[in-house]
């Protein structure tokens, strides 16, 4: 479960990225704003796939995704994008967990 886990918080890590000129041409967010907001969203992801197999990995992961759906307020299709993201988070830890399991819960 970590692995795909992991590899959709790198995803998310190049989306918050691709966010940053979304931002700036799009909506017309200030360059500073842009920066320091979609970094901060950026990093987030970066440091939950570091350290996932600790608990605080999975803590960041989760403000991660709270990150990338409030970038949102400053370009509104990042709602869409960190929901679909969110979700995704989300069905990989509800199926992951049934699959780990096992056929013994079965």
């Amino acid at each position: 479960m970590t692995k795909t886990v992991s590899l959709t918080l790198i995803f998310e890590v190049v989306v918050c990225v691709l966010a940053i000129p979304g931002m700036i041409q799009v909506s017309g967010v200030p360059v500073g704003v842009a920066l320091g907001v979609g970094g901060t969203a950026a990093l987030l992801p970066l440091l939950a796939a570091a350290t996932l197999r600790r608990p605080l990995g999975w803590v960041l992961a989760w403000a991660a995704q709270v990150a990338c759906i409030a970038l949102g307020l400053l370009t509104p299709w990042m709602y869409v994008v960190g929901g679909a993201f969110a979700a995704l988070f989300v069905v990989e830890i509800v199926l992951g967990r049934r699959i780990e399991a096992g056929p013994a819960s079965r």
